[in-house]
């Protein structure tokens, strides 16, 4: 019996890059399912609960920007954002309203599917904590059902997110180098991007209620890493 082929969600306004996009995930192994529109794209969502969501920025009638947020009110399913050759803006943007990754235009079919595998197999892959709850401070950090606690107030994190917090619980008393997390994290082949690990950093520590300049919970080590401590 074959494994089941994982669902992807393809959004794009234009209809040739559209099929282009189908066709090359399709070739890849990965079943599809395709909006040509923001607004379309929500209502297949809802219908099809795909496993990612492939995501261009630039539409009309509601852009991809607004169509992450809107996912992100009610579910934490991966997305890449497809944004332009050379915007840095565009991806930090995708990042900090809660993306998992982004994808830059012209890609090939291979780096297009290399890059939904290294996401998905990301999500699918959690650590075993040897206990079933961290706590510190007023944190607390349930492996189990994969829910996060301040002060009594449960947070939503996105899936990269949780991840990089819970990989850094995990280690708790012990540093963190930038490469350690993105490669746990994101995958090998993110090592030496550090602007992917600081906005999410930074979006971790804000819902976290952290002061970056001094944070709480999450401590950065310059020049070295980040480390969270064990005891209260």
């Amino acid at each position: 019996m074959s494994a089941k082929k994982s669902m992807v969600l393809v959004v794009d306004d234009d209809i040739r890059i559209l099929r282009m996009m189908k066709r090359m995930l399709e070739l890849e192994g990965f079943q599809t399912t395709i909006a040509n529109s923001g607004e379309v794209a929500l209502k297949t969502f809802e219908k099809e609960t795909p496993d990612l969501i492939l995501l261009d920025i630039m539409m009309p009638d509601m852009d991809g920007y607004t169509v992450c947020q809107r996912i992100r009110e009610f579910s934490q399913v991966p997305i890449i954002m497809v944004t332009a050759k050379g915007d840095d803006k565009e991806k930090v943007a995708g990042l900090n309203i809660g993306a998992d990754d982004y994808v830059t235009k012209p890609f090939s079919a291979s780096e297009l599917a290399a890059r939904v595998r290294a996401v998905l197999r990301r999500f699918g892959n959690q650590d075993r904590p040897a206990e079933a709850v961290f706590h510190y401070k007023d944190l607390a950090v349930d492996f189990a059902s994969h829910r996060v606690m301040v002060k009594n107030n449960e947070l939503r994190l996105t899936s990269t997110e949780y991840r990089l917090l819970s990989y850094i619980s995990l280690n708790a008393g012990r540093v963190i180098t930038p490469d350690q997390l993105l490669h746990k994290v994101w995958g090998e082949e993110y090592i030496g991007a550090p602007h992917l690990l600081q906005v999410n950093i930074a979006r971790l520590r804000k819902k976290l209620g952290d002061d970056a300049k001094k944070p709480s919970y999450i401590m950065t080590r310059p020049g070295i890493g980040y480390i969270m401590s064990k005891t209260t």
